[in-house]
């Protein structure tokens, strides 16, 4: 199923694991090349801005083949129009396959490929469906994840996740009324049930290559747990499908179930991410307690703009102060000791900048030798001991 090989996939981990320890100090450099010089290496872009240009250089390339073949059907008018997209989609397969046997991986011009024929796909549906929603969801879904599976490709995954994501939604709404009430509630076990199914899965998985799709989906049921009962998406889909507009005085059913989920699990989110010590589940909590924030204040304006920024700028101040001042110094668990398998050089020479513009410390530059032997200079002339 999947389009490279699966040793080579193997070699590729090992390649990440040598440079983790290289950037950790463990090996040095001669270590680390020796290793992926004997093992298979992918064209592959870590670079996320790199990345990124050959993915707008790789979709200008996927424009270009297809405005050629645009220009080839012209003469078909209204027929050509209606199967262009799928022809689209069939050159954005192909290329990924070919970019696929090229050992291009990761890259930015693969992703192009693989992107735009999900997209043509879901645009080619959406023409023969006259923009049914539902069914686009199910191609869409069905295709993102079978580019997934065959090139490992996480943009597809998370189309996937979303598609998903919408199959559900709109499948729903295709129940009426009682899909509407029932949704919260439907997509908040559908979430629970894949994060635990994709947390099993992880544990005892074997082939390690799988290890970044699974956790990428698993941290996207989170998100979608949190934003399933979360009380301002609640109330504005209710008044956006349910055509319930709220009146002053009155509020959505269930409101009080709906504005607890909403503080509290941020907070679960925080705990558990401080007791395991999940990094990936930290962040999320951070940005689902400034959600939360938000959403209290889109309804309950208690201070102006500027004052409950300013408030929340010196609490969020207070709590990293305190926090550092009393991790700094643990060897063990929570620490705010610099992480040995991630690249901390940026965060070390921002240090090291920072103290020595504080206490004025500036490089001593060494002289080169001159070239040109003076002499002593014992008395007043230019380099002379009393004579010249």
């Amino acid at each position: 199923m999947t389009a490279y090989d699966k040793e080579e996939l193997d070699d590729l981990t090992l390649i990440e694991e040598a440079a983790s320890l290289y950037s950790a100090g463990f090996i040095d450099k001669n270590q680390k090349d020796r290793i992926k010089s004997e093992l298979t290496a992918f064209k592959m872009q870590n670079n996320i801005l790199v990345r990124l240009g050959f993915f707008l250089l790789g979709s200008l390339l996927y424009l270009s083949i297809c405005g050629a073949i645009s220009l080839l059907g012209l003469s078909g008018e209204q027929f050509f129009f209606s199967i262009c997209c799928y022809i689209f989609a069939l050159v954005g397969f192909v290329g990924a396959e070919l970019l696929a046997n090229l050992k291009y991986y990761r890259h930015g011009l693969d992703d192009a490929f693989v992107l735009g024929s999900i997209l043509n796909l879901g645009i080619a549906v959406a023409i023969t469906t006259e923009g049914y929603e539902l069914i686009i969801a199910i191609f869409v879904a069905f295709k993102s994840f079978l580019l997934y599976r065959r090139y490992l490709n996480l943009p597809a995954l998370l189309v996937f996740c979303m598609a998903s994501a919408a199959i559900l939604f709109f499948g729903l709404l295709e129940l009426g009324e009682i899909g509407k009430m029932i949704l919260p509630f439907v997509t908040l076990l559908f979430s629970a049930g894949f994060y635990f199914f994709t947390k099993k899965n992880i544990q005892k998985l074997t082939e390690t290559y799988h290890y970044n799709g699974l956790l990428f989906a698993n941290s996207f049921c989170l998100i979608l747990f949190y934003l399933s009962c979360n009380y301002l998406v609640v109330r504005e889909l209710s008044v956006a499908f349910m055509d319930n507009p709220i009146v002053i005085g009155k509020d959505i059913p269930f409101a009080f179930f709906f504005y607890g989920f909403t503080l509290i699990v941020p907070l679960v989110y925080l705990v558990q991410a401080l007791k395991t010590k999940d990094r990936i589940l930290l962040w999320i909590s951070f940005l689902a307690v400034g959600f939360s924030i938000y959403t209290i204040r889109f309804y309950y304006s208690v201070l102006p703009i500027e004052i409950a920024l300013t408030i929340g700028g010196i609490v969020l101040f207070a709590i990293a102060y305190f926090s550092i001042k009393k991790l700094k110094d643990k060897e063990s668990g929570l620490t705010f000791k610099p992480d040995r398998l991630n690249s901390s050089n940026p965060f070390l020479n921002m240090e090291t900048l920072i103290v020595a513009s504080a206490f004025g410390v500036k490089p001593e530059a060494k002289p080169e030798d001159s070239p040109m032997d003076f002499g002593g200079g014992g008395f007043s002339g230019g380099g002379s001991e009393g004579t010249f």
